[in-house]
């Protein structure tokens, strides 16, 4: 089957311009909120976590919600050439996590206290933004580039070196009294039981809804057993209009380098994101509509990414959660989108919400988190293993990913590098990344077109 017949074989129930009346599109809209609500808010919660960012998480949160909405309606709606035009939900990618962690500390290692280092995280997403707004015309180029072997080596750097993140929150958090507890421990099998149950429903709306209602039941448990205490709302606003600019914008090169690498990757995964959600929608995969929504779309990730850093939030990307919605109601209608965007930004003009999520126990975060960050290490085993490598491009590969996870398990085997290259280098994303990139030039395979559009499929799902 071709791509083009291939998207031919989904009818939707409410094609892409439809406009869907306002109850089924209120129902198919709570679906798209269910499938990607926790993927919204979760970067808020471990960056700032990870970064000892506490007191700011409910800001976060906030920050983060009602940009997805803002990002949403353009990706969705299409303002000028900016937008896919498709109904794709945008957040922070999981992609993004690690970067930013990894840029977060290294302002800490500079001496930024607290705001310093979010001046630093959106000093560098904004800046960044821009190289994925140039990227939006020079797509074909780049993935000559960053090949699909290449992408799918830096996606396994990115899980690996989350993975270790999700653990440390199903243990209980760095620094808690009781890290590593049976409790803790329990807490957050029961999330991960939950979310395998539902995958392996027969029922799709519990597979959809698989880590939310995950996140539900280790949050039930958690108060069944006196593991969570009640949040404080005491002298909290109910409701915040945002402040643009609220820590303003810093630079560290240094801290760049990894932000940098990820729009490169995200770019990428965008074109998958969208790949898939034409597929779905009955829309073209190929030819000249297919290419004008993928450079709107990288372009819309741009520009919303840079929206996202003016209102002290993280880059976003498309979602790739919501190609598995459409299949499931058959909407596809991008009218849709305009209601997803308005409960979104509704959502981030009441901080409370965030100070309620700020209180789930971290066993139960670290265990979604833990699921989703595995996830990204086997997508990324995925992408490598749907291309055709040669001997060498494999010890490439496997030279790569050796030492990025290498230089983050023992530090000091930088220790011979100035201490300026040793805060680059000891990031598993530079290190592994660059010479990703670097074999990716020096031993190029033969492009296998039907192994690229595989590799597409991946990126989607």
């Amino acid at each position: 089957m071709t791509t083009q017949d291939f998207s031919q074989a989904y009818t939707p129930i409410y094609a892409l311009d439809d406009k869907p009346a306002p109850l089924p599109a209120l129902l198919a809209a709570a679906q798209h909120l269910l499938a990607g609500f926790v993927n919204i808010i979760a970067p808020a919660l471990v960056i700032g976590s990870a970064l000892g960012l506490q007191s700011y998480i409910p800001f976060l949160i906030s920050a983060s919600l009602l940009v997805s909405g803002i990002a949403t309606w353009i990706q969705s709606q299409r303002v000028g050439p900016v937008g896919s035009g498709l109904l794709s939900i945008q957040g922070t990618s999981f992609a993004f996590v690690a970067a930013l962690i990894t840029a977060g500390m290294i302002a800490r290692q500079g001496g930024a206290n607290d705001e310093e280092v979010l001046a630093t995280l959106f000093g560098v997403g904004a800046v960044g933004s821009f190289i994925e707004i140039a990227i939006a015309g020079f797509l074909p180029k780049l993935r000559k580039v960053v090949t699909p072997a290449v992408a799918g080596t830096i996606v396994i750097l990115i899980g690996l070196s989350l993975i270790m993140v999700g653990l440390r929150d199903m243990a209980g958090g760095a620094n808690a009294e009781n890290f590593g507890s049976a409790t803790n421990m329990l807490l957050a099998a029961v999330t991960i039981g939950v979310v395998l149950v539902c995958q392996l429903s027969r029922f799709p709306l519990l597979r959809v809804g698989s880590v939310f209602l995950g996140l539900l039941a280790g949050c039930t448990a958690a108060l069944l057993t006196g593991n969570i205490s009640a949040p404080d709302f005491s002298g909290a606003q109910w409701i915040s209009l945002p402040t643009p600019m609220a820590f303003g914008f810093a630079f560290d090169w240094v801290a760049f380098i990894p932000v940098a690498f990820m729009f490169l990757i995200t770019s990428l995964e965008t074109v998958g994101d969208i790949t898939g959600t034409s597929r779905v929608s009955g829309q073209p995969v190929s030819g000249p509509v297919f290419e004008k929504r993928v450079r709107g779309g990288v372009l819309a990730d741009g520009i919303n990414s840079v929206i996202a850093a003016f209102f002290s939030t993280f880059p976003n990307t498309t979602f790739s959660q919501n190609t598995g919605v459409i299949q499931l109601t058959g909407v596809a209608s991008r009218h849709v989108g305009r209601y997803v965007a308005g409960i979104l930004v509704v959502l981030g003009l009441f901080p409370v919400i965030g100070i309620a999520l700020q209180n789930i126990p971290r066993p139960v975060l670290g265990a979604t988190t833990f699921i989703m960050f595995s996830l990204i290490a086997v997508s990324g085993i995925q992408i490598v293993g749907s291309q055709r490598l040669n001997r060498a491009q494999i010890l490439g590969i496997a030279i790569s990913i050796g030492a990025g996870v290498g230089v983050q398990l023992v530090p000091g085997a930088l220790n011979f590098l100035p201490e300026l290259w040793q805060r680059i280098f000891g990031s598993a994303i530079t290190t592994g990344g660059l010479l990703a990139i670097i074999f990716g030039i020096l031993l190029p395979g033969e492009v296998d077109p039907e192994a690229e559009g595989d590799s597409d499929q991946v990126l989607a799902s």
